[in-house]
């Protein structure tokens, strides 16, 4: 197909709120080598999108300056050596940006067949989740089968798929959430012991089971030494956001002497090659699961690409449970 000249997107007008979240209107882009075009049909909504919205999370060099990491739709254009993808096929895809408009592109290599009897819909809430999920619970952090795995924010888009993903493979699954909706959500989800952080500590919760032997945090800020704390020895800390702050007083005795991990990443800078190979991991070890319905993601909310500062309000607003997209071109 031709594509078109121009496409309605989202725009950060200046940093802050949901509401600088502006319709606007851009060039479509065109496919450079090793990329495709796709018409985006669902974007999914993100935590980093709100951070890249209020001036706390710049792009990486090259990519689009519009909010969105992840999206489905239907590849459109086929850059040169861009292979394995043709006009027609439907896919959904991991972005360096540029999820809130009707077109975007992306590298080849980071799109991922929508899995079987699963609707565009669905599949735009799979990339960034089970991208970031896959490659630091069970790539950084080596979770095992009988682990006894932590996560917080149970209920949210991280926190329901690691709870899926951590389950079929054998964990024990501990989680933390805010209310007793979101942890009887997480509990129907696989996690065996559901923790609501208003009124237990996790960290007395997961000693009396012998410490976490593998932790995914989110939250930082004072959860960091409660993490530490809350550890088996030789346990592993995996910080993947800092949602109160990213600095923390720490006894490094403890690392030491109980022969801690702490470590940690970020997706969204990390090389094309490191994003492709864990899309290799996800199509080979994951996607068999999704395809025969065995784990699904978790949907909260859809809201039309016009209202992604509802959207954003709503994510920040932590009542979700699951993820929130928004239709761009979707019918399903």
């Amino acid at each position: 197909m031709t594509l078109p000249e121009t496409m309605r997107a989202i725009e950060i007008s200046a940093p802050g709120g949901p509401e600088v979240l502006k319709p606007a209107t851009r060039p479509v882009p065109r496919p450079r080598a090793g990329e495709v075009v796709i018409r985006v049909a669902y974007a999914g909504v993100n935590r980093p999108d709100a951070l890249q919205r209020a001036g706390m999370y710049n792009p990486p060099p090259g990519a689009s300056d519009l909010p969105g990491l992840e999206a489905s739709g239907t590849v459109v254009a086929v850059g040169p050596g861009a292979d394995g993808l043709a006009p027609g096929d439907q896919v959904c895809a991991l972005l360096p940006g540029g999820g809130y408009a009707e077109y975007v592109a992306t590298p080849a290599a980071h799109c991922l067949p929508v899995p079987s009897g699963m609707g565009l819909k669905q599949a735009a809430c799979l990339p960034e989740t089970f991208f970031t999920v896959w490659s630091n619970v069970f790539q950084r952090g080596g979770l095992t089968a009988g682990e006894r795995f932590l996560v917080h924010g149970g209920s949210s888009g991280i926190g329901t798929t690691a709870i899926q993903l951590a389950a079929h493979f054998g964990a024990r699954v501990f989680v933390t959430a805010g209310s007793d909706e979101k942890c009887a959500a997480c509990a129907a989800l696989g996690a065996e012991r559901a923790i609501n952080y208003k009124t237990e500590d996790f960290v007395e919760v997961l000693l009396a089971e012998g410490g976490a032997n593998l932790i995914l945090d989110m939250v930082g800020g004072p959860y960091i030494a409660r993490n530490v704390r809350a550890l088996a020895d030789d346990g592993r800390l995996v910080q993947i956001a800092f949602l109160q702050g990213p600095k923390a007083e720490l006894n490094f005795a403890q690392v030491m002497t109980r022969r801690l991990t702490i470590t940690g990443s970020t997706l969204r800078p990390q090389s094309e090659l490191a994003k492709a190979r864990i899309a290799d991991a996800l199509r080979r070890d994951v996607w068999p699961l999704l395809d025969a319905g065995r784990i699904a993601p978790v949907m909260d909310s859809e809201f039309p690409l016009e209202s992604a500062a509802e959207a954003h309000a709503r994510m920040e607003g932590s009542t979700h449970i699951g993820k929130i997209v928004l239709s761009v071109a979707g019918t399903d």
